[in-house]
């Protein structure tokens, strides 16, 4: 289908396509005067004016004055050589791992090279840097349209990895609590930590709460077996509970995903910020979790939002904005919730502590019932009931039980022998002792009664 040409012979090689190899025949005999101009123009489906122009080129040049003109040219947006090989240089000392879009921007940032990301990658490519991902056959998922309006659907995940790439000695892994919306794409929060337990979600959507408002419905995972039994987090057994709780009390409707894909927006984000982040927090020398915050709200958010947020289909913000009532609320919907009992003695037992409930409080209580034990994010400790916050103090030392007779009678037979000068035995069926018995066994039993009840 290519052939060379050779004429003129002092002229260099280019290869001739088919398409010009049938005009040089039809050309040929053309200037040989074996057809006319009419007849050419049919053969090559060309104007007849088209015909003369090839015509007078092949008597000037010969068979390259079929060819077109640029062939074996350089380009005119060809990269100068030494452009591209300082390129390779840059990117070989400071950014071998980096991915072409974020080599293009921090090339563009800190170098003054403005080029597109597709001719990064091309000479990423051409130079072995980079190297192209066979695309694997994912499963079949369908597709779900974006929320409308901004702060309709938050989708909500913790990410574990070494953040810090071992500058921090101390801290080989950290959590990563991120919050991205739905409708925009947006970073609507996110925060470093050293886990993803209950206490640290909760402050995260305390603090979520504070700054943004409160969301209409929350897409988060069932918390993996990983999640669950990651040694960094001992409580994230019961998280979902308590944080399904606290979120019905502000009225935010949690959406538990089954599978990583349900969340794909989140998830994709985990990726990219794993990738980009990681370099950018190597590039600012960030290597611990305050100063990491510190960049996260006030460089990379920032940046991230105008660079990949996209506009919604509705103008509205449905965060809920907080009201005093629900402010002053936060510090309760916000804590571990446990039931427990009051005891005889108005104690009640939780962790291993034991709080002894006074005498004065808001509302009547009585033993037996159950009240709510809240634990706060500052460690401090509320027992509530019936909405009311009960006064208390904490016991030194675990209470003494009190010594009681039964009250009611039970379905077991009771194990006690009476002794051998108890009444019963000296009783007697004449009609005329009957009397005097039933009154010695009144005052044996409410003697035993009265002794009984000695701490």
């Amino acid at each position: 289908t290519y052939q060379l040409s050779f004429y003129p012979t002092h002229m260099k090689e280019r290869i001739m396509t088919t398409t010009e190899r049938l005009r040089l025949t039809v050309i040929e005999d053309l200037t040989d005067g074996l057809i006319n101009g009419t007849t050419a123009a049919t053969k090559l489906n060309l104007s007849v004016r088209q015909v003369k122009r090839l015509k007078s080129k092949f008597r000037d040049k010969g068979h390259d004055g079929l060819i077109h003109g640029s062939r074996g040219r350089q380009g005119n947006r060809k990269i100068n050589i030494n452009l591209e090989n300082n390129i390779v240089k840059i990117i070989n000392e400071k950014y071998s791992d980096f991915g072409p879009l974020l080599a293009c921007e921090k090339l563009e940032e800190l170098h003054g090279i403005i080029l597109s990301d597709e001719t990064i990658r091309a000479i990423m490519i051409r130079h072995n840097i980079w190297k192209l991902k066979k695309r694997k056959r994912s499963e079949y998922f369908s597709w779900r349209e974006r929320r409308s309006s901004y702060g309709q659907l938050q989708q909500f995940d913790g990410s574990y990895h070494d953040w810090f790439e071992g500058r921090n000695p101390l801290l080989p892994e950290a959590c990563l609590l991120a919050s991205i919306d739905d409708a925009t794409g947006k970073i609507t929060y996110a925060k470093f930590g050293t886990n993803e337990s209950t206490t640290a979600v909760f402050r995260f959507w305390w603090e979520y709460a504070e700054l943004n408002g409160i969301p209409s419905e929350i897409y988060l995972d069932k918390f993996s077996t990983y999640k669950i039994n990651h040694p960094a987090a001992v409580d994230n057994a019961e998280l979902m509970t308590q944080f399904k709780r606290a979120m019905k009390s502000l009225g935010v409707n949690v959406i538990p995903a089954n599978s990583a894909q349900a969340k794909g927006r989140v998830e994709r984000l985990n990726e990219t910020l794993q990738d980009r982040l990681v370099k950018e927090m190597r590039l600012a020398g960030v290597s611990t979790i305050e100063t990491a915050n510190i960049f996260l709200k006030e460089t990379f958010i920032p940046f991230f939002n105008s660079r990949f947020a996209v506009v919604p289909r509705s103008g509205n913000n449905c965060h809920r904005a907080l009201d005093i009532g629900t402010r002053s609320k936060l510090g309760g919907i916000f804590s571990k919730h446990y039931i427990r009992g009051i005891n005889n003695d108005f104690t009640v037992q939780y962790n291993t502590k034991w709080y002894q409930l006074k005498e004065i409080q808001p509302t009547t209580i009585f033993r037996t019932e159950k009240v709510m034990i809240e634990e706060r994010l500052d460690d401090t400790i509320k027992i509530k009931y019936k909405n009311h916050y009960l006064n208390f103090f904490l016991l030194p030392d675990k209470p003494l039980k009190i010594k009681s007779s039964p009250i009611v009678l039970t379905e077991h037979r009771s194990n006690w022998i009476p002794p051998a000068n108890h009444p019963w035995r000296q009783f007697s069926y004449s009609q005329r002792d009957l009397v005097g018995q039933i009154k010695s066994v009144s005052n044996y039993i409410s003697n035993q009664k009265v002794n009984n009840y000695r701490v």
